[in-house]
């Protein structure tokens, strides 16, 4: 029978059409690294999008044209966020927190016409600009005045257009953003977001059980916008029409705490570190933050520390843990508490507040094991599974990562969890013996191949450590070799020419007769692990 539907396609050209109809006076506040303030709003966003849509047609930009950016959490990156896709391009936001190198070899992988990039970060691309092979470079003056010689201003681009611009033809199965992964098996992947991703993944962000973001919130995105577009948070605020607040480059807590009183924030998200620093601001400067109302924050990358939701809770910010991954654009579940839980003693629920939660709608959860799947007892565990409408089905030119689905087409998370009786899952053990500090993961294997071809290194196992701040910091285990000699800093200088970014490379070394193995002659690193457990941090 033929359905009585009008055939609308999901694509982001509504979301933006949308914030300019309905929302135009909201608010959107950026600081500039000078800490400056710039007042926008949605009215303004929604022509400037328009118009980048526009000249990027005009440069030659063609559907699925990959375009990257190299920004800070700021309106201008908002605008690319929307008019790269709103134009039939793919937005490939970098991570500027990687080595050089790093971001020269996903940029070339991604295959990137074009880069748009902060002024302030032109040194950063001036160190790997010979090795990717773009054709223009527009730089967005975020800190400086002026333009250096070679490359196109911003705003002198954005002039260029007329004004009449009308949308491509977009599909909804239409790339429309693309992330990488953070190289957690040892070199970064790269993932592609569909329109029709987006917006059932915004639509899911706004539902009460998840981010639950309406238009009478006021939302602070800390969380990068280059590390997995924000959470998604940018195409959510934009349907919702929410207020957004960017503290660019320079989230120090007491300025986090100062706007989201000034500002009256309402939500935020970050991963756990920011919160903690937040934690010890609250302490050390008491009574100089007041909120007449809870301000939920979101917190994921790993889960946060019970007496850190805790104390947040008495000053009145609530812990929301959510869980996901690039691969999962990244919202997957909630760690929202079950309607027969509202009435728990407080104590009760934080165990429960800490798991990476239950899914949320569309998202189904599976952990597998040898001959099957686990039963959802809590106690059981296997490797966890993920489908769902904007889970990704393939990595981007990777066929050798076929196997990371399963043949009926669930992907493998490569992370080891149970599953309760109420759907609430909890992660047990790391993927790969990855290190996980401040939300951005770390290769253990890179590492320790790398430190292996150091002349004096007969060994070297590195495994993640629990640290106050970071949740996780490096430790390398280092077997020398017979009568050689090294010091903790040489190595992290030949890790350092080795293509690793500084946050990478272990805070620690022990120097050990040997590192334990199992019967196969792997590493045994669940026993470093255990000798390291209480490690003191310097």
């Amino acid at each position: 029978m033929r359905g009585t539907m009008m055939d609308s396609p999901l694509v982001l050209t509504a979301f933006l059409e949308r914030a300019g109809k309905l929302f135009p006076n909201v608010e959107i506040l950026s600081r500039k690294p000078d800490r400056t303030l710039v007042r926008s709003n949605f009215g303004a966003f929604y022509k400037r999008a328009r118009q980048l849509a526009e000249v990027l047609t005009k440069l030659g930009m063609q559907p699925g044209d990959r375009v990257a950016s190299m920004m800070w959490n700021h309106v201008g990156h908002l605008e690319a966020f929307f008019g790269v896709p709103c134009a039939g391009g793919i937005l490939h936001p970098l991570n500027l927190r990687l080595h050089p190198h790093e971001i020269a070899n996903i940029s070339n992988h991604a295959e990137d016409r074009f880069l748009i990039i902060d002024d302030v970060l032109l040194p950063l691309y001036e160190q790997f600009r010979d090795h990717v092979k773009l054709e223009k470079v527009i730089v967005v003056p975020f800190g400086f005045p002026g333009t250096p010689q070679g490359y196109v201003n911003y705003e002198e681009f954005l002039a260029s257009a007329s004004g009449d611009f009308q949308y491509p033809k977009i599909d909804e199965n239409d790339g429309a953003a693309m992330c990488f992964t953070s190289g957690t098996t040892g070199f970064s992947k790269g993932v592609v977001y569909t329109h029709r991703s987006l917006v059932l993944h915004s639509m899911s962000e706004a539902m009460v059980d998840t981010f639950a973001l309406s238009h009478h919130d006021t939302i602070m995105p800390l969380a990068p916008m280059f590390h997995a577009n924000a959470w998604g948070v940018p195409y959510t605020a934009v349907m919702t029409g929410t207020k957004m607040v960017f503290l660019g480059p320079n989230v120090e807590p007491e300025a986090i705490l100062d706007f989201l009183v000034a500002e009256k924030v309402t939500t935020a998200n970050a991963v756990p570190t920011v919160w903690i620093s937040v934690l010890e601001a609250l302490e050390k400067f008491p009574g100089r933050w007041h909120f007449p109302k809870p301000v939920r924050v979101v917190s994921g990358g790993t889960a946060p520390p019970l007496e850190l939701m805790r104390k947040l809770d008495r000053f009145g910010i609530h812990i929301l843990h959510l869980w996901g991954l690039t691969e999962t654009s990244p919202l997957a579940t909630t760690g929202h508490l079950r309607s027969h839980m509202l009435d728990w003693p407080v104590e009760k629920t934080y165990p429960i507040r800490a798991k990476q939660g239950w899914p949320v709608p569309l998202i189904d959860l599976r952990a597998m094991r040898p001959g099957g799947e686990a039963p959802w007892d809590g106690e059981t565990p296997g490797e966890i599974e993920i489908r769902g409408p904007w889970v990704a089905r393939e990595y981007y030119k990777s066929p050798d990562q076929a196997h990371r689905w399963s043949e009926d087409g669930w992907f493998r998370t490569g992370d080891v969890g149970t599953i309760d009786p109420d759907g609430i899952m909890k992660v047990v053990d790391r993927a790969k013996d990855l290190v996980k500090s401040g939300g951005e993961w770390i290769s253990s294997v890179d590492l320790e191949n790398t430190l292996m071809g150091h002349p004096a290194v007969k060994e070297a196992c590195v495994v993640g450590v629990p640290h106050p701040r970071w949740q996780e910091r490096p430790l390398a285990a280092v077997v020398l070799k017979d009568g050689a000699k090294v010091t903790d800093e040489e190595l992290r200088e030949y890790l350092a020419n080795k293509d690793f970014a500084r946050w990478q490379l272990p805070d620690a070394f022990v120097y050990v007769e040997s590192i334990p193995r199992t019967s196969v002659g792997k590493f045994k690193k669940i026993v470093l692990r255990e000798q390291f457990a209480n490690w003191k941090w310097e």
